[in-house]
């Protein structure tokens, strides 16, 4: 079977879900899968390493998607008698005029459960673009049980037997490493000396993390020893607002915005925090839980949409609705080092469920499948 994949994402949306999601799933395809051949489109540069005998890489540009998708990426796919396209990001870029069979991943419907909290441009698109992209895709991949029957109860014309579910893993450099050696180096980078609960994500309100930051306010007095609250990632206009938050409240001195953070260094946050704190109201899947669990961090999180997928029982789960609830668990895990010990040992041992060579292994699967729908 000849296989091209919509790879631009692994560059375009680098550092997000879609961008981790798109190069894992790929570099994984080709190391299992030595008998299909492989088309890739690719934008920027560290393409090298998915140069195989039964792969070729074909370069686009940053500016003009709309032909790549509608006139470029065609005529290669026909030029190549390509059988199945794969479009990664949520099925955006599908054009009608391939004419061979095409697949989409659909990491979540947010646009439609939540679209407050979602960009006014990309909300338009997604609305627009979407029912005709499940509507005339051959097959659907997404990321979680859940986000599976968003789509069945959103399009509930589309048979479930056309989405298949893919979950995602985290990559291996999220890992244990030495506990007080990555502290130091979180303490030395963001100029603190208190141990810290870390929240990593983005600042969109569905991310919850202002409620995080009133919880801790209420509570950094009622614990043990002196804690900081550190939130990592990039601050635009939605994280603006929470650092102003910060500014008013008496726990301002003990909260920490640290900005973008560099791949390099995450794994290094999750090992030197006590816990990582995540009360999100909706993810297709919620990459960072497991990513913490991986680093044996203890992690409480929302008990919410995909999220208990991920965890199962290996963690705290609080109603992200209820900040009283979630004051209590951060109170009950931070002063409790055995519930800390627990949680990160069957956090970690839940993580080693999960793998990107498994997610290549059910896509394939899922590829086989829809060609021969």
């Amino acid at each position: 079977m000849k296989i091209s994949i919509d790879a631009r994402g692994a560059n375009l949306y680098n550092g997000t879900g879609i961008g981790t999601y798109t190069e894992n799933l790929i570099r994984e395809l080709l190391e299992i899968d030595k008998n299909n051949s492989y088309l890739l489109f690719w934008v920027g540069d560290n393409y090298e390493k998915f140069k195989r005998p039964n792969s070729k890489i074909i370069l686009t540009a940053r500016k003009h998607g709309g032909f790549y998708e509608n006139y470029y990426f065609p005529n290669f796919i026909n030029k190549y008698n390509i059988d199945l396209h794969h479009i990664p990001q949520n099925g955006i870029g599908y054009c009608e005029n391939y004419s061979n069979n095409c697949v989409v991943t659909i990491h979540d419907l947010i646009p439609y459960v939540l679209p407050e909290t979602t960009g006014r441009g990309y909300l338009e698109k997604f609305l627009r673009k979407m029912p005709s992209i499940v509507s005339n895709a051959k097959g659907i991949l997404t990321v979680s049980e859940y986000s599976k029957k968003d789509i069945l109860k959103f399009f509930n014309h589309i048979p479930e037997d056309k989405i298949f579910v893919t979950p995602l893993a985290a990559n291996s450099t999220f890992k244990p490493m030495n506990k007080n050696h990555c502290q130091k180096l979180i303490h030395d980078r963001f100029n603190f000396n208190n141990p810290y609960i870390l929240y990593i994500g983005g600042f969109s309100p569905r991310k919850n993390a202002r409620e995080l930051i009133l919880a801790f306010n209420d509570i950094y007095k009622d614990l043990k020893e002196p804690y900081t609250l550190v939130l990592a990632g990039s601050i635009k206009d939605e994280g603006a607002k929470l650092v102003e938050l910060k500014e008013t409240l008496p726990s301002k001195d003990s909260i920490i915005f640290t900005g973008f953070i560099e791949d390099s260094l995450l794994p290094i946050l999750y090992n030197g925090s006590e816990a990582f704190v995540y009360p999100s109201l909706y993810e297709g899947f919620g990459l960072p839980p497991l990513e913490a669990m991986s680093c044996k961090t203890p992690v409480i999180t929302s008990n919410a949409t995909s999220i208990p997928e991920v965890t199962g029982d290996a963690c705290i789960l609080i109603n992200p609705y209820n900040r009283e609830e979630l004051k209590n668990q951060l109170v009950n895990l931070l002063n409790n080092e055995d519930l800390k010990l627990e949680l990160a040992d069957k956090g970690y041992k839940r993580s080693l469920e999960f793998s990107w060579k498994e997610t290549a292994r059910k896509t394939l699967d899922a590829y086989i499948k829809i060609s021969q729908m």
